[in-house]
């Protein structure tokens, strides 16, 4: 074990703070969560909410590193796998200038089965000589969202866009009972378990690694097709 500082990217959402809760308790050294704002659709990031970032790493109790909108330069993108390339650009940039400031040791990343993603984030890791680790990576989907809700993981979903996906879901909690309607869509529709095709989007609220609760105030926008949450409020509640 070393212990070089590890940094831990970090939406808030379920896969990113599950990525960093098995990192804390494998014993490596989180001293900084970095979360990137991406303004619009992403292909590499998770989008809605990443303003709650800020609450949740207060409550966990880490440093977290934000990475603006303004940094992107994908405009002159004309693909896929271009904009993901200019897309990890401002990440990588901002960990350059941490690893001048100490080396790091190792990055976490929430990836279940995107190569997009991980390929992307892996080649980082290569080029600044950090330790990758992806506790996710290719693990049974329904499997690791039991593990989650058994660790004590309160989660909420923020963003649904998918066949079967209607608004009722938002602000729903992913609970045992929201597990088997989901099994059951992917079974109909393909709707995949976890969300992995951005089908819907979570925040974590409350889990074993936050001292405080994310509390939420919200209006819903539903459009027929997909639907998100408007934040109106947000605060952390009382230590347990």
């Amino acid at each position: 074990m070393t212990d070089t500082p590890w940094v831990s990217l970090f939406s808030g959402g379920k896969d990113s703070s599950w990525a960093l809760y098995r990192a804390l308790e494998a014993g490596h050294p989180i001293e900084r969560l970095v979360t990137v704002h991406p303004e619009g659709d992403s292909y590499m990031y998770h989008v809605p909410a990443t303003e709650l970032a800020s609450l949740a790493a207060e409550s966990i109790g880490i440093s977290l590193l934000n990475v603006r909108p303004e940094e992107f330069d994908t405009g002159a993108a004309t693909d896929a796998s271009e904009q993901g390339d200019r897309e990890i650009e401002p990440l990588e940039r901002a960990l350059e200038t941490l690893n001048e400031e100490q080396r790091i040791g190792g990055v976490t990343v929430g990836a279940v089965e995107s190569d997009y993603q991980n390929a992307r984030v892996k080649a980082m890791c290569d080029r600044l000589g950090a330790e990758l680790f992806a506790p996710l990576w290719h693990e049974n989907p329904t499997a690791l969202a039991h593990s989650m809700l058994e660790a004590g993981f309160e989660i909420t979903i923020v963003q649904v866009a998918a066949a079967g996906l209607d608004e009722s879901w938002l602000g729903r909690t992913l609970d045992e009972q929201a597990l088997r309607e989901l099994r059951d869509l992917n079974d109909r529709y393909g709707v995949h378990v976890l969300g992995e095709g951005g089908e819907y989007e979570t925040i974590v609220t409350d889990g074993p690694h936050m001292t405080h609760p994310i509390e939420l105030e919200y209006d819903t926008e539903w459009d027929g097709q997909r639907g998100r949450l408007l934040l109106t409020d947000a605060w952390l509640g009382g230590t347990r």
